[in-house]
């Protein structure tokens, strides 16, 4: 397997966005020192397996399902822990991955992701990065870069308010299962929690008992449905999961002021908290 060079290849006249990507992994032997730092940005995934990173003396470890982010210019080296194999995703990406301003200006960034699914999203993000960067056909750089910022912005969410990875399972579940009946000993076995815990974990995070917080995000759907659909009140309640139409009524002018059809006809927004 070839290694990853001490200067980026060239990206076909590319200027931004992705540099280079790759697949790793390396023994021990690997190792990588940039005295000058570098141009581009360096993110990593672990799969499994250590490496570390040393910068400005200090090391830092990364082990399965931490991602680490290197900021251009900052004097350098990384490589396999001693004693260990370091099994890894990474992609080189020039300063315009960052024009949201959402990741914080440090040298390096090691994030622990403990989300299983989280870690699955993003080991397939990476996976789209690779194999578009390798595959070089129409658009490969658009949809390289845009796999790439999904991963970027999923470390800026995590980093503005680390939650729970149960609490963040949780509510993965209640999106994805919106139109079904929550039933909390479900869901509370399905992250490892008993009944109680869970539920008084969510509301300590969230600020919502697990039932508001489906309602919110029922309402939310609605609202939007409303908005962009031509569907009435009646049917876009069924879509969303409210079995009861009186309770859907309560529900939205609870939490957006009016009723689905003023809000319908009169193109309220759908921020609204």
């Amino acid at each position: 397997m070839a290694k990853e060079m001490n200067r980026p290849a060239g990206n076909g006249g590319v200027t931004s966005g992705v540099v280079i990507a790759g697949h790793f992994n390396e023994p021990d032997t690997y190792m990588t020192r940039r005295p000058d730092g570098m141009e581009d940005w360096l993110i990593t995934y672990t799969l499994g397996g250590t490496g570390y990173y040393i910068t400005s003396g200090t090391k830092s470890l990364c082990r399965a399902g931490d991602i680490a982010l290197l900021k251009s210019g900052t004097p350098h080296q990384y490589g396999t822990e001693k004693g260990e194999r370091w099994h890894f995703v990474w992609a080189h990406f020039s300063s315009r991955m960052l024009e949201t301003g959402l990741l914080p200006d440090k040298e390096l960034i090691v994030h622990r992701v403990e989300s299983d699914s989280v870690r699955k999203r993003i080991y397939r993000a990476f996976k789209r990065v690779i194999s578009d960067f390798g595959e070089r056909g129409p658009y490969w750089h658009e949809l390289s870069e845009n796999a790439l910022r999904e991963i970027l912005l999923l470390l800026a969410k995590r980093m503005s308010g680390p939650t729970d990875p149960r609490i963040e399972e949780a509510l993965r579940l209640l999106s994805e299962n919106m139109r079904d009946s929550v039933r909390i000993d479900v869901l509370a076995r399905a992250v490892g929690l008993s009944p109680s815990r869970l539920s008084h974990l969510f509301k300590e995070t969230t600020g919502h008992s697990i039932v508001e917080t489906l309602n919110r995000m029922r309402i939310r759907q609605a609202a939007l449905l409303l908005r962009h659909t031509d569907r009435n009140a009646s049917e876009v309640a069924q879509d969303v999961g409210f079995g009861n139409y009186n309770h859907f009524l309560n529900q939205f002018r609870k939490q957006f002021g009016v009723n689905p059809s003023t809000f319908q006809r009169r193109g309220y927004g759908t921020e609204r908290e």
